[in-house]
């Protein structure tokens, strides 16, 4: 399941949820955002998770459902406003659907504010808006769960000095009992929120999928290599099967051929990334010269 937040879309259609995700088998529900400012989007696999009810506004979209037929729950995506007053109505509103939707939820989103004082960079002092925060939590009985790979979520892109920890994962004590949920807070790429991702360790995902990369395509020649390897892939079977049997050939091609023309791209981008998230932590940290 994927919950994004401030989308900006005023229209969230199918071909947008499509955009962002990779399964055959989706499902969605979309907040359309007021001109330029919020918007909510949740996708997910319905076969995966069976919604049963639903409701929204501006702020959250709530989705009672059965994850994997057997847990019922409910899943709530949150966009804080950026109004402390206004975050409090929100808050409140959560509370009041608690007694309609009493499934155990699991809460995640960007909720404009921080729980303590070490969550943001040069914070001094509690103020009315966290302890309200922390209220609504502890009256939704929700577990905050600690977050690996990096301590803020949040950071001022103009001049990145300030640094918070306003995404989070708020999970009823039945998710933490049922689940081996770890929360990571990974490299961020085109926001000045990191992504995070909430996922269970020990759980078998099934096969890595083939990555077909749409660089690809760009490269004279790339076609002549599949029509070769499509012809020269000779099978006497059922139709169905010789497919499957030359669609498993292609893929051994163009692995092989892609480390030939490209090298390894994807350990590269990997490397990329890592360096740009080392970079990353080094701004926050304040040991970033301009040097």
């Amino acid at each position: 399941m994927v919950l994004l937040q401030e989308t900006k879309k005023s229209v969230s259609n199918e071909k947008l949820a499509r955009s962002i995700w990779v399964g055959e088998m989706m499902d969605f529900m979309a907040v359309d955002s007021t001109g330029a400012a919020g918007g909510l989007l949740c996708v997910w696999n319905p076969e995966v998770f069976q919604i049963k009810d639903c409701c929204c506004n501006k702020s959250f979209i709530l989705l009672s459902g059965t994850l994997y037929h057997s847990f019922q729950c409910v899943v709530v995506n949150v966009y804080g406003p950026n109004d402390a007053i206004k975050r409090k109505e929100v808050w409140d509103i959560l509370l009041n659907m608690k007694s309609v939707f009493p499934n155990p939820w699991c809460v995640g989103g960007d909720f404009n504010e921080i729980r303590r004082i070490s969550e943001r960079k040069g914070c001094s002092r509690m103020d009315r808006g966290m302890r309200e925060f922390n209220a609504m939590i502890d009256q939704l009985e929700l577990v905050d769960l600690p977050m690996f790979g990096r301590n803020f979520t949040w950071s001022n892109s103009q001049d990145g000095e300030r640094w918070s920890r306003l995404d989070r994962f708020l999970l009823n004590t039945d998710w933490v009992c049922n689940f081996n949920f770890k929360l990571w807070g990974i490299p961020r790429r085109f926001s000045d929120h990191s992504p995070i991702l909430l996922l269970e360790d020990e759980r078998d995902w099934g096969f890595r999928p083939f990555k077909f990369i749409n660089a690809w395509l760009l490269y004279p020649g790339f076609m002549k290599v599949v029509q070769k390897c499509w012809a020269e892939t000779m099978l006497d079977s059922w139709a169905g099967f010789k497919c499957l049997y030359k669609l498993k050939a292609l893929k051994a091609t163009l692995k092989q051929w892609n480390n030939e023309v490209f090298g390894h791209v994807e350990f590269k981008l990997k490397q990329v990334e890592e360096e740009l998230h080392t970079l990353d932590l080094l701004v926050k940290e304040g040991s970033l010269s301009s040097s």
